[in-house]
């Protein structure tokens, strides 16, 4: 690249210095021409060399050289030459004689060139060769005292040598300046080559485009989102998957505190990433950010953003699931007690009150889940659920209950989701009535609509003060102190669960003022409604 910008330096200064040459050429040409027509247009001009010209030109014979040698006229061209440094200063009558000339032995012959455009009255300024050589010339006409028919021509020289005298200092000065310029691009050239290796880190043009090409290939073919940050803090690559994951474009080129985004999400973007997860929009997405060096050198930091909303969302699928499996071990363990118990009183043989344990077993259920209402919730496996979940509440002093107005008929078949947002809502009741007074209490309804299951999460809790900051992030919140509902990404998540099912999770009532909120949701398409002939 030196070389390159050298040479087209060397050759756009050579093309300069070319048409300068030229240029000066034609401006010493224009100023010779210039002063020969001026001088000539003097000596026409003068008086006495009109009149002695209008002499000669009525007196029909030839002049005699002799006295025009010792003439006024050649006295007076003879001293207009020594005064302008020219090369000739000639005067004819109307018949092209000379009658002065600087070499006296022309005086009377018809001179070698052309007048007649002189005596038809145009000036003319050429450049000739005549007895005396090339030169640059100027010939004007020469009037009669009182007429306007020319009778006479004045012809005014200068020596081509003497016209370009200048010529070698002009070229030496465009010389110096193309010296001087080479000299200063060849100085711009390097700095600017080292500036470039400085910003590029050394790495030529062709790896530039190699590193192009890879980086695009491999940053557009991943799904997770890359940012690259400066160390001013400025964005210089924002790939597709960010801007889909974070919901920002066109941010190449801004500061990051100028994106609009989250406080949590820019501040992880700043920092070290995000150990967990965030939430933006209905979106959970983690954040790993690492520097980048060079040589020793900081140049920023990337930042990787993932989408972990499905993790997540399997998370708490898998604490609903692990939270079934202990009501499953519960049942268990509570079915073989009695069990043992029935069969101990066959062994001994009390018949009678084996039957009897044996009923009084189905009419109450093989586990006594100790929850009031629980009869209403038709479906085995929320009955499992809510029982686990009520052993649970009671370990925090909270009693867990069903409402009266629970009315469940058919079998829940996407029992994931369900549990899922179920577990959420019950989990943050939970710690809301337990930091409340006593009694503390959450009542759950579960109601069938069609195919779509509505839940409504009551508790005694203090109540939801800002319904906003309730699905927020509690790094995001001023009172996380105080904040009992939507802590991490609980309610966040639940919302995302019931709305790809086209539901949502929204607070009936944020509470305050002695009685606490009332988080309800509604999740279609989970029901299967038994039939008439079931019924």
């Amino acid at each position: 690249m030196l070389v390159v910008q050298v040479a087209t330096q060397i050759v756009v200064v050579a093309v300069c210095a070319a048409v300068f040459s030229w240029l000066g050429v034609q401006q010493l040409r224009a100023e010779a021409d210039s002063s020969a027509l001026n001088i000539a247009r003097s000596v026409a001009d003068s008086p006495q060399v009109r009149a002695l010209v209008a002499d000669f030109s009525a007196d029909p014979g030839t002049p005699d050289p002799a006295d025009l040698r010792d003439g006024v006229l050649q006295e007076y061209a003879a001293d207009v030459t020594d005064r302008t440094a020219g090369l000739f200063v000639v005067i004819t009558d109307d018949h092209g004689i000379r009658l002065a000339h600087p070499d006296p032995n022309r005086l009377g012959q018809v001179v070698s060139t052309s007048f007649a455009d002189a005596l038809a009255g145009r000036e003319v300024v050429t450049w000739e060769t005549g007895t005396l050589g090339e030169s640059a010339r100027a010939k004007v006409p020469v009037y009669p005292p009182d007429g306007d028919v020319p009778v006479g021509e004045v012809s005014v020289g200068f020596e081509r040598a003497s016209v370009f005298d200048d010529l070698p200092a002009l070229l030496g000065g465009i010389a110096v300046a193309v010296l001087a310029a080479v000299g200063i691009g060849a100085v711009v050239a390097f700095l600017m080559r080292r500036r470039l290796e400085r910003l590029t880190l050394g790495v030529q043009p062709e790896e530039l485009v190699a590193l192009v090409q890879t980086q695009t290939a491999v940053l557009e073919s991943a799904d997770e989102g890359v940012v690259a940050i400066d160390d001013a803090g400025v964005v210089r690559v924002w790939t597709a998957p960010a801007e889909r994951l974070l919901g920002r474009a066109d941010a190449v080129g801004r500061p990051v505190a100028e994106l609009g985004l989250p406080a949590a999400v820019a501040a992880a973007l700043r920092e070290d990433g995000a150990e967990s997860g965030l939430p933006v929009g209905e979106r959970v997405v983690f954040i790993d950010v690492r520097p980048v060096r060079r040589g020793g050198r900081r140049l920023g930091r990337v930042a990787v953003v993932r989408d972990r909303t499905d993790v997540a969302a399997l998370s708490g699928r898998l604490d609903s699931v692990r939270a079934l499996g202990d009501a499953l071990r519960v049942q268990r363990h509570e079915n073989a007690n009695r069990v043992h118990a029935a069969v101990g009183l066959l062994d001994a043989g009390r018949t009678d009150e084996a039957r009897a344990f044996l009923a009084e077993l189905v009419d109450r259920g093989s586990v006594d889940w100790a929850v009031p209402g629980i009869d209403l919730v038709g479906d085995a496996m929320l009955q499992s659920f809510l029982g686990a979940k009520a052993l649970s509440a009671r370990e925090r002093g909270v009693a867990l209950r069903v409402a009266d107005d629970t009315w469940l008929r058919g079998t829940v078949d996407d029992v994931e989701d369900v549990v899922a947002v179920l577990g959420n809502l019950i989990d943050n009741a939970v710690t809301a009535a337990a930091s409340g007074p006593s009694p503390r209490e959450v009542e759950v309804a579960v109601l069938g609509d069609a195919d779509a299951v509505v839940l409504t999460v009551a508790d005694t809790g203090g109540g939801i003060a800002d319904v906003d900051a309730a699905f927020a992030r509690q790094a995001d919140r001023d009172d996380d102190g105080d904040a009992v509902h939507g802590r991490g990404i609980g309610l966040p998540l639940s919302r995302e669960f019931a709305r790809r099912r086209g539901g949502d999770v929204w607070i009936a009532d944020p509470g305050g003022d002695g009685h606490g909120a009332v988080v309800a949701a509604r999740l279609p398409g989970v029901l299967t409604r038994p039939s008439e002939e079931d019924a």
